[in-house]
């Protein structure tokens, strides 16, 4: 089973899948970027405020590629569970608002180039924040943590939503990071119960 943990950045990801390696200590966990090569240059062109939207979008696929073949499909084919922080999701919000005016339909363009190769979740929890918080939590560090853009990588994220209801589980993350991981984990028992 493959569970992905999406949201804004600051919503509190990467907190609650550090917690859940003590719960599920035989996980296979992961991420994206990655730590791969390819998940460095991703990571440059993040800091790069000059960097061409769309050839780092063809980054992050070639990220995700390389991490499907070298760490999902296996842990998948092994019936390990895989939790990642960050999956393909966070492709189509984030590079979806980035390429917002640049290309027609961004999101619909990034999950048609996507859908020959990835591997859909079978379960997305969906922290949920509001952009100001999202900022605030994450100090506004890169090009990716500004409101007028978060704002519209949370637009994205209802409508993926919206397109796949069945898919996501949203969780309250503006409650206490106690609060979230509860909730995280009544999720997963819930998932894993029905597995």
């Amino acid at each position: 089973m493959l569970v992905t943990l999406e949201g804004l950045d600051g919503s509190g990801k990467t907190t609650v899948w550090e917690a859940l390696h003590d719960t599920y200590p035989d996980a296979t966990f992961t991420r994206e970027p990655t730590n791969s090569w390819y998940g460095d240059v991703v990571n440059r062109a993040i800091d790069d405020d000059d960097s061409d939207s769309l050839a780092e979008l063809f980054l992050f696929i070639a990220d995700h590629a390389d991490h499907l073949e070298r760490v999902v499909k296996p842990a998948l084919r092994d019936g390990d569970l895989v939790i990642s922080d960050r999956f393909s999701d966070s492709r189509y919000a984030y590079q979806g608002a980035t390429l917002d005016g640049r290309i027609k339909r961004p999101m619909e363009y990034i999950r048609g180039v996507h859908q020959p190769f990835t591997v859909q979740p079978d379960v997305t929890i969906y922290l949920d924040v509001d952009p100001r918080t999202a900022m605030q939590r994450s100090g506004a560090t890169n090009k990716f943590e500004q409101s007028k853009y978060l704002t519209k990588v949370q637009q994205n994220y209802e409508q993926l939503i919206e397109w796949q209801p069945e898919r996501f589980v949203r969780v309250d993350a503006t409650k206490s990071p106690e609060e979230v991981l509860d909730r995280v984990e009544d999720v997963f028992e819930t998932i894993l119960a029905d597995e």
